[in-house]
């Protein structure tokens, strides 16, 4: 017996079309070049496919079921995703891919990043677009492993794997902040480790599922309130939580309003150089969206944009 799978092909779902459009099976076959006896019998096996009446065959006309309003209503939309898989498969032959995904680690300005992801489907591309929300080594660690096909806001001490190539986006520097209502704020500056390690540190979880993670100044017994972004780890010293480092331009807004406190400290300042990275394609052609995004980040201006230091607009 026919299952649903075999019956509900893209043919018989247009003939389903006519039928409600022509308003008689007669007319629909005409329509179709069939003889009625065959268009009746393809209608009969959808219904025992489906185990449902699709046409209420009190009258002469050929009035649809509520089972039957349902069916017409989805094949609208199964033939125009038929016809959209086909027209995405004959534009993906021309080099795009049919998926790119971005790993973008916590200190990268996702306005920046909306932003040329707009530009990118200005160009009406097939290729549909995947951001995965990283921190620290598991920035790197979705390409590694072949979760993302760029990551943006590498930390360069990150280990890399063979197979990948790097280029600087420039370096980002990290400042010491508490809340202004946070013992620290009225401590004698520079504040030293010894001081430091007596409050609790917010720190951000590494999302590397396995390998070795990232650890940035926290120090040896100190107390850690750890939170899964840098936007928490943010509201979290703003709140009193605890104390670190935050990059310069996310905190900077909040020192200025108040929010904040910025305070110096013995150890050497955390500057970090940030890389993006993406996968060698060896033999094979890079894609098109991957040309596209590897051309975008080429510019100084979006690079620096990237990490919150935006000087002018996007090229």
């Amino acid at each position: 017996m026919p299952t649903a799978r075999d019956v509900l092909t893209p043919d018989a779902l247009f003939m389903l079309q006519t039928i409600a459009a022509e308003g008689s099976f007669a007319a629909a076959a005409r329509v179709a070049n069939m003889v009625p006896s065959a268009l009746t019998y393809r209608v009969r096996q959808m219904e025992e496919a489906l185990d449902v009446l699709l046409f209420d065959r009190s009258s002469r006309q050929a009035r649809l079921t509520e089972a039957g309003q349902e069916l017409l209503r989805e094949s609208e939309r199964l033939l125009a995703d038929v016809d959209a898989v086909a027209n995405r498969v004959k534009r993906v032959a021309t080099g795009w891919e049919s998926q790119f995904t971005i790993a973008i680690d916590g200190i990268i300005d996702r306005t920046t990043v909306l932003e040329l992801c707009e530009a990118f489907f200005a160009l009406n591309p097939p290729t549909r677009i995947r951001l995965r929300d990283e921190t620290l080594a598991g920035t790197l660690g979705a390409l590694s492993s072949g979760q993302a096909d760029l990551a943006l806001g590498v930390v360069m001490e990150a280990k890399s794997a063979p197979g990948l190539a790097r280029e600087p986006m420039g370096s980002l520097r990290f400042i010491f902040a508490v809340a202004p209502h946070h013992p620290l704020a009225a401590a004698a500056e520079p504040l030293s480790d010894d001081l430091i390690r007596r409050y609790r540190a917010v720190a951000v979880a590494d999302s590397i599922q396995r390998g070795d993670d990232l650890t940035i100044g926290l120090l040896p017994g100190q107390d850690v309130f750890t939170v899964p972004s840098l936007s928490a780890k943010l509201e979290a010293q703003i709140r009193g939580m605890g104390a670190g480092f935050l990059p310069a331009c996310m905190a900077q807004t909040h020192i200025n309003a108040g929010r904040l406190v910025e305070k110096s400290v013995e150890r050497v300042e955390h500057k970090f150089q940030v890389c993006y990275a993406w996968r060698k394609c060896g033999k094979t052609k890079r894609g098109r969206a991957l040309q596209w995004w590897l051309g975008q980040l080429q510019s100084p201006v979006t690079r620096a944009a990237l990490l919150g230091q935006r000087h002018g607009t996007l090229p």
